[in-house]
Protein backbone atom coordinates (compact mmCIF):
# COMPACT_ATOMS: atom_id res chain seq x y z
CA UNK A 1 0.00 0.00 0.00
CA UNK A 2 1.55 3.38 -1.03
CA UNK A 3 2.13 5.39 1.92
CA UNK A 4 0.03 8.51 1.97
CA UNK A 5 1.48 12.01 2.41
CA UNK A 6 -0.13 15.55 3.67
CA UNK A 7 -0.97 17.64 0.82
CA UNK A 8 1.46 21.09 0.89
CA UNK A 9 -0.29 23.74 3.23
CA UNK A 10 -3.17 25.19 1.54
CA UNK A 11 -1.85 28.75 -0.11
CA UNK A 12 -5.69 29.22 -0.17
CA UNK A 13 -7.65 32.75 -2.13
CA UNK A 14 -7.11 35.94 -0.15
CA UNK A 15 -4.28 34.94 1.98
CA UNK A 16 -1.74 35.79 -1.01
CA UNK A 17 -3.61 38.24 -2.92
CA UNK A 18 -2.46 41.38 -3.23
CA UNK A 19 -5.22 44.55 -4.11
CA UNK A 20 -2.09 47.10 -4.72
CA UNK A 21 -0.69 45.47 -7.40
CA UNK A 22 2.54 44.78 -5.64
CA UNK A 23 4.15 41.54 -5.43
CA UNK A 24 3.20 38.53 -2.88
CA UNK A 25 6.19 38.72 -0.43
CA UNK A 26 9.31 36.78 -1.35
CA UNK A 27 7.92 36.64 -5.08
CA UNK A 28 8.30 38.64 -8.74
CA UNK A 29 4.81 39.33 -10.14
CA UNK A 30 4.57 37.35 -13.43
CA UNK A 31 4.37 40.36 -15.48
CA UNK A 32 7.74 41.57 -13.91
CA UNK A 33 11.33 39.90 -13.62
CA UNK A 34 14.57 40.21 -11.69
CA UNK A 35 16.21 41.29 -14.68
CA UNK A 36 15.32 44.29 -17.09
CA UNK A 37 16.81 42.68 -19.52
CA UNK A 38 14.22 39.51 -20.03
CA UNK A 39 12.30 39.04 -22.50
CA UNK A 40 9.26 37.98 -21.67
CA UNK A 41 7.16 37.68 -18.08
CA UNK A 42 7.37 34.16 -15.89
CA UNK A 43 4.86 32.00 -17.31
CA UNK A 44 1.68 30.75 -15.12
CA UNK A 45 1.31 27.02 -15.08
CA UNK A 46 -2.49 25.75 -14.25
CA UNK A 47 -2.01 22.43 -12.71
CA UNK A 48 -4.91 20.66 -12.98
CA UNK A 49 -6.56 17.34 -14.62
CA UNK A 50 -8.83 17.00 -17.42
CA UNK A 51 -12.86 17.75 -17.09
CA UNK A 52 -11.68 20.23 -14.39
CA UNK A 53 -12.67 23.09 -16.14
CA UNK A 54 -8.85 24.20 -17.05
CA UNK A 55 -10.24 24.99 -20.60
CA UNK A 56 -12.92 27.62 -19.61
CA UNK A 57 -10.59 29.08 -16.96
CA UNK A 58 -7.64 29.47 -18.92
CA UNK A 59 -9.21 31.25 -21.37
CA UNK A 60 -10.89 33.47 -18.62
CA UNK A 61 -7.46 34.48 -17.46
CA UNK A 62 -6.20 34.92 -21.01
CA UNK A 63 -8.64 37.38 -21.73
CA UNK A 64 -7.12 39.72 -18.77
CA UNK A 65 -5.39 42.91 -20.18
CA UNK A 66 -2.03 41.63 -18.96
CA UNK A 67 -2.62 37.73 -19.88
CA UNK A 68 -2.44 35.55 -22.58
CA UNK A 69 -4.20 31.88 -22.49
CA UNK A 70 -2.47 29.21 -24.46
CA UNK A 71 -5.03 25.82 -25.58
CA UNK A 72 -3.52 22.79 -24.97
CA UNK A 73 0.37 22.96 -25.62
CA UNK A 74 1.32 19.49 -23.45
CA UNK A 75 4.92 20.33 -24.00
CA UNK A 76 6.73 19.11 -20.59
CA UNK A 77 6.25 15.43 -21.29
CA UNK A 78 8.93 15.65 -23.97
CA UNK A 79 12.31 17.04 -24.23
CA UNK A 80 12.57 18.65 -27.53
CA UNK A 81 10.42 19.77 -30.29
CA UNK A 82 11.19 16.43 -32.09
CA UNK A 83 10.35 14.28 -29.80
CA UNK A 84 7.03 16.20 -28.92
CA UNK A 85 6.28 15.47 -32.45
CA UNK A 86 6.99 12.14 -32.51
CA UNK A 87 5.80 10.82 -28.54
CA UNK A 88 2.74 13.22 -28.30
CA UNK A 89 1.85 13.55 -31.85
CA UNK A 90 2.65 10.10 -32.94
CA UNK A 91 0.19 8.68 -30.48
CA UNK A 92 -2.52 10.97 -30.68
CA UNK A 93 -2.56 13.51 -33.53
CA UNK A 94 -5.06 15.56 -31.70
CA UNK A 95 -2.73 16.32 -29.15
CA UNK A 96 -1.12 18.16 -31.73
CA UNK A 97 -3.51 20.87 -32.86
CA UNK A 98 -3.03 23.09 -29.66
CA UNK A 99 0.60 24.23 -30.22
CA UNK A 100 -0.32 24.08 -34.19
CA UNK A 101 -3.40 26.47 -33.68
CA UNK A 102 -0.96 28.29 -31.21
CA UNK A 103 2.15 28.78 -33.91
CA UNK A 104 -0.73 29.79 -36.59
CA UNK A 105 -2.37 32.42 -34.30
CA UNK A 106 0.88 33.82 -33.24
CA UNK A 107 3.36 34.00 -36.19
CA UNK A 108 0.95 34.29 -39.46
CA UNK A 109 -1.72 36.06 -37.56
CA UNK A 110 -5.12 33.38 -38.87
CA UNK A 111 -6.11 29.92 -38.22
CA UNK A 112 -6.72 28.15 -40.96
CA UNK A 113 -5.81 25.08 -42.91
CA UNK A 114 -3.13 27.28 -44.76
CA UNK A 115 -1.77 28.48 -41.46
CA UNK A 116 -1.85 25.58 -40.08
CA UNK A 117 0.28 24.03 -42.62
CA UNK A 118 2.90 26.88 -42.32
CA UNK A 119 2.96 25.77 -38.61
CA UNK A 120 4.26 22.60 -39.47
CA UNK A 121 6.86 23.96 -41.34
CA UNK A 122 7.37 26.55 -38.17
CA UNK A 123 7.91 23.59 -35.60
CA UNK A 124 10.17 21.60 -38.14
CA UNK A 125 12.69 24.26 -38.89
CA UNK A 126 13.01 24.19 -34.68
CA UNK A 127 12.85 20.38 -33.55
CA UNK A 128 16.15 21.09 -32.63
CA UNK A 129 14.74 23.83 -29.86
CA UNK A 130 13.58 21.92 -26.37
CA UNK A 131 10.25 22.35 -25.00
CA UNK A 132 11.09 24.70 -22.43
CA UNK A 133 12.70 26.81 -25.04
CA UNK A 134 9.22 26.81 -27.21
CA UNK A 135 7.49 27.59 -24.74
CA UNK A 136 10.08 30.98 -24.26
CA UNK A 137 9.56 31.71 -28.07
CA UNK A 138 5.92 32.09 -27.53
CA UNK A 139 6.28 34.11 -23.98
CA UNK A 140 8.25 36.43 -26.23
CA UNK A 141 5.66 36.94 -28.47
CA UNK A 142 3.00 38.13 -26.31
CA UNK A 143 5.12 39.80 -24.04
CA UNK A 144 4.57 41.96 -21.85
CA UNK A 145 1.31 39.53 -21.13
CA UNK A 146 1.72 36.79 -19.02
CA UNK A 147 1.26 33.32 -21.03
CA UNK A 148 -0.72 30.86 -18.92
CA UNK A 149 -0.67 27.11 -19.36
CA UNK A 150 -2.56 24.50 -18.93
CA UNK A 151 -1.85 21.41 -20.41
CA UNK A 152 -3.54 18.57 -17.95
CA UNK A 153 -0.24 16.04 -18.71
CA UNK A 154 1.91 17.97 -17.08
CA UNK A 155 0.88 16.60 -13.94
CA UNK A 156 0.68 12.50 -15.02
CA UNK A 157 4.29 12.84 -13.79
CA UNK A 158 5.53 13.93 -10.66
CA UNK A 159 9.19 14.36 -12.95
CA UNK A 160 7.08 16.46 -15.43
CA UNK A 161 6.43 18.82 -12.49
CA UNK A 162 10.13 19.50 -11.71
CA UNK A 163 11.19 19.69 -15.12
CA UNK A 164 8.90 22.65 -15.33
CA UNK A 165 9.81 24.17 -12.27
CA UNK A 166 13.33 24.04 -13.18
CA UNK A 167 13.01 25.43 -16.46
CA UNK A 168 10.96 28.19 -14.87
CA UNK A 169 12.05 28.64 -11.21
CA UNK A 170 9.95 31.65 -11.42
CA UNK A 171 6.44 30.76 -12.78
CA UNK A 172 3.62 30.63 -10.85
CA UNK A 173 1.58 27.54 -10.46
CA UNK A 174 -2.59 27.73 -9.92
CA UNK A 175 -3.48 24.64 -8.24
CA UNK A 176 -7.25 24.40 -9.96
CA UNK A 177 -9.29 21.74 -8.03
CA UNK A 178 -13.01 20.09 -8.68
CA UNK A 179 -15.03 18.07 -6.37
CA UNK A 180 -14.18 14.37 -7.30
CA UNK A 181 -17.97 13.60 -7.46
CA UNK A 182 -18.19 16.27 -10.69
CA UNK A 183 -14.80 15.16 -12.26
CA UNK A 184 -15.96 11.59 -12.16
CA UNK A 185 -19.45 11.92 -13.33
CA UNK A 186 -17.63 14.03 -16.09
CA UNK A 187 -15.32 11.67 -16.79
CA UNK A 188 -17.81 8.87 -17.29
CA UNK A 189 -20.20 11.42 -19.61
CA UNK A 190 -17.73 11.76 -21.69
CA UNK A 191 -17.30 8.16 -21.76
CA UNK A 192 -20.33 7.13 -23.19
CA UNK A 193 -20.04 10.10 -25.60
CA UNK A 194 -17.18 9.22 -27.32
CA UNK A 195 -18.00 5.20 -27.65
CA UNK A 196 -21.16 6.54 -29.43
CA UNK A 197 -18.07 7.70 -32.55
CA UNK A 198 -15.23 6.03 -31.84
CA UNK A 199 -12.29 3.98 -29.91
CA UNK A 200 -11.88 5.58 -26.39
CA UNK A 201 -8.63 7.16 -26.31
CA UNK A 202 -5.67 5.87 -24.24
CA UNK A 203 -5.85 8.94 -21.95
CA UNK A 204 -9.12 8.68 -21.00
CA UNK A 205 -8.64 5.32 -20.20
CA UNK A 206 -5.89 5.86 -17.68
CA UNK A 207 -7.72 8.14 -16.02
CA UNK A 208 -9.70 5.53 -14.60
CA UNK A 209 -6.59 4.13 -12.74
CA UNK A 210 -4.55 4.46 -9.97
CA UNK A 211 -1.52 4.43 -11.42
CA UNK A 212 0.03 4.43 -15.09
CA UNK A 213 1.01 0.97 -14.11
CA UNK A 214 -2.10 -0.10 -14.05
CA UNK A 215 -3.38 1.20 -16.58
CA UNK A 216 -0.38 -0.43 -19.04
CA UNK A 217 -1.75 -3.82 -17.18
CA UNK A 218 -4.88 -3.10 -17.94
CA UNK A 219 -4.11 -2.82 -21.91
CA UNK A 220 -1.61 -5.67 -21.96
CA UNK A 221 -4.74 -7.90 -20.40
CA UNK A 222 -3.16 -8.40 -16.93
CA UNK A 223 -5.37 -7.62 -13.61
CA UNK A 224 -5.77 -4.33 -13.02
CA UNK A 225 -8.07 -2.75 -10.16
CA UNK A 226 -11.61 -1.65 -11.70
CA UNK A 227 -12.27 1.30 -13.52
CA UNK A 228 -12.66 4.20 -11.03
CA UNK A 229 -12.26 7.84 -11.86
CA UNK A 230 -11.48 8.78 -7.99
CA UNK A 231 -8.15 6.59 -8.13
CA UNK A 232 -6.76 9.48 -11.07
CA UNK A 233 -8.13 11.77 -8.89
CA UNK A 234 -6.33 11.31 -5.69
CA UNK A 235 -3.06 10.06 -7.73
CA UNK A 236 -2.75 13.47 -10.10
CA UNK A 237 -3.87 15.80 -6.95
CA UNK A 238 -1.31 14.33 -4.49
CA UNK A 239 1.42 14.39 -7.54
CA UNK A 240 0.60 18.78 -7.63
CA UNK A 241 0.55 18.51 -3.89
CA UNK A 242 3.83 16.76 -3.16
CA UNK A 243 5.22 19.49 -5.86
CA UNK A 244 4.19 22.40 -3.68
CA UNK A 245 6.28 21.43 -1.21
CA UNK A 246 9.19 22.36 -3.18
CA UNK A 247 7.81 25.55 -4.66
CA UNK A 248 7.86 28.90 -2.48
CA UNK A 249 4.34 29.57 -0.72
CA UNK A 250 4.23 32.99 -2.49
CA UNK A 251 4.40 31.20 -6.35
CA UNK A 252 1.71 29.05 -6.19
CA UNK A 253 -1.93 29.15 -5.19
CA UNK A 254 -4.79 26.72 -5.31
CA UNK A 255 -8.53 27.56 -6.46
CA UNK A 256 -11.71 25.84 -6.64
CA UNK A 257 -12.94 25.79 -10.20
CA UNK A 258 -16.54 25.00 -8.52
CA UNK A 259 -15.44 29.21 -6.90
CA UNK A 260 -14.37 30.02 -10.19
CA UNK A 261 -18.01 29.63 -12.00
CA UNK A 262 -19.84 30.45 -9.30
CA UNK A 263 -18.71 33.60 -8.20
CA UNK A 264 -16.41 34.88 -11.11
CA UNK A 265 -16.13 38.45 -9.84
CA UNK A 266 -14.88 37.93 -6.50
CA UNK A 267 -12.78 34.72 -7.27
CA UNK A 268 -11.37 36.27 -10.34
CA UNK A 269 -10.00 39.32 -8.37
CA UNK A 270 -8.47 37.52 -5.87
CA UNK A 271 -6.34 35.30 -8.38
CA UNK A 272 -5.58 38.53 -10.46
CA UNK A 273 -4.41 40.60 -7.25
CA UNK A 274 -2.48 37.65 -6.18
CA UNK A 275 -0.50 37.69 -9.77
CA UNK A 276 0.28 41.49 -9.03
CA UNK A 277 -1.79 42.31 -12.14
CA UNK A 278 -4.87 44.60 -12.41
CA UNK A 279 -8.39 44.23 -10.62
CA UNK A 280 -10.29 46.71 -11.83
CA UNK A 281 -13.84 46.12 -13.25
CA UNK A 282 -12.46 46.30 -17.19
CA UNK A 283 -9.97 43.44 -16.05
CA UNK A 284 -12.71 41.21 -14.52
CA UNK A 285 -15.47 41.79 -16.89
CA UNK A 286 -12.75 40.89 -19.79
CA UNK A 287 -12.15 37.55 -17.70
CA UNK A 288 -15.93 36.87 -17.63
CA UNK A 289 -15.73 36.36 -21.51
CA UNK A 290 -13.83 32.99 -22.42
CA UNK A 291 -15.45 32.81 -25.84
CA UNK A 292 -13.48 36.14 -27.08
CA UNK A 293 -10.18 33.60 -26.49
CA UNK A 294 -8.89 32.93 -30.09
CA UNK A 295 -8.97 29.33 -28.93
CA UNK A 296 -12.34 29.12 -27.56
CA UNK A 297 -13.94 27.49 -30.84
CA UNK A 298 -12.85 24.59 -33.25
CA UNK A 299 -9.86 25.46 -35.41
CA UNK A 300 -9.75 24.46 -38.84
CA UNK A 301 -9.89 20.62 -40.32
CA UNK A 302 -6.26 20.26 -40.15
CA UNK A 303 -6.15 21.63 -36.51
CA UNK A 304 -9.91 20.97 -34.61
CA UNK A 305 -9.32 20.80 -31.19
CA UNK A 306 -6.49 21.87 -28.85
CA UNK A 307 -9.33 22.16 -25.96
CA UNK A 308 -11.48 20.45 -24.85
CA UNK A 309 -14.50 19.66 -27.19
CA UNK A 310 -17.30 20.50 -25.20
CA UNK A 311 -15.96 23.62 -24.08
CA UNK A 312 -15.56 24.09 -27.59
CA UNK A 313 -18.93 23.60 -28.77
CA UNK A 314 -19.91 26.81 -26.20
CA UNK A 315 -17.49 28.42 -24.50
CA UNK A 316 -19.15 30.52 -22.51
CA UNK A 317 -19.02 31.14 -18.39
CA UNK A 318 -21.74 28.95 -17.03
CA UNK A 319 -22.22 28.65 -13.53
CA UNK A 320 -21.70 24.87 -12.78
CA UNK A 321 -24.34 22.65 -10.76
CA UNK A 322 -23.05 22.04 -7.24
CA UNK A 323 -26.26 21.20 -5.66
CA UNK A 324 -25.64 16.90 -5.75
CA UNK A 325 -21.42 17.32 -4.72
CA UNK A 326 -21.73 15.59 -1.80
CA UNK A 327 -18.62 13.35 -0.38
CA UNK A 328 -21.01 11.01 1.36
CA UNK A 329 -23.26 8.28 -0.56
CA UNK A 330 -22.63 5.78 -3.30
CA UNK A 331 -21.36 6.98 -6.60
CA UNK A 332 -23.02 6.70 -9.86
CA UNK A 333 -20.08 4.51 -11.00
CA UNK A 334 -19.35 2.77 -8.25
CA UNK A 335 -22.07 1.54 -5.61
CA UNK A 336 -19.62 2.71 -2.59
CA UNK A 337 -18.73 5.96 -1.89
CA UNK A 338 -15.18 7.31 -2.05
CA UNK A 339 -12.24 5.79 -0.89
CA UNK A 340 -11.59 7.28 2.27
CA UNK A 341 -8.45 8.77 1.27
CA UNK A 342 -10.25 10.53 -1.53
CA UNK A 343 -12.55 12.09 0.94
CA UNK A 344 -9.79 13.44 3.20
CA UNK A 345 -7.67 15.20 0.48
CA UNK A 346 -10.95 16.61 -0.86
CA UNK A 347 -12.02 18.08 2.27
CA UNK A 348 -8.58 19.27 2.75
CA UNK A 349 -9.39 20.99 -0.85
CA UNK A 350 -12.79 22.73 1.06
CA UNK A 351 -15.33 19.72 0.03
CA UNK A 352 -17.69 18.38 1.87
Amino acid sequence: MKEEKKPARSRGLGTASTRDGSSPAGSSAPGQTDNASDAFADPVFILTLPRSFSSVVCAMLGQHPQMYGFPELHLFPVETAAEWWVRVGGKAPRLRDGLLRTIAQLYFQEQTDRTIALARGWLRRRFHLTAAMLLEEFAVKVHPRVPVEKSASTVTLPQTLQHVHAMFPQAHFIHLVRHPRGYGESIFKLLRRIKKDEAVPPWLTRLGFESVADAQRAKNGRHAPEFDPQQSWHERHMNICRFLESVPEGQWLRVRGEDILSNPDETLRAVAGWLGLRTDEEAIDAMKHPERSPYACFGPASARFGNDPIFLENPVLRPPCTEALRLDGPLSWRAQGFLPRVTRLAQQFGYE
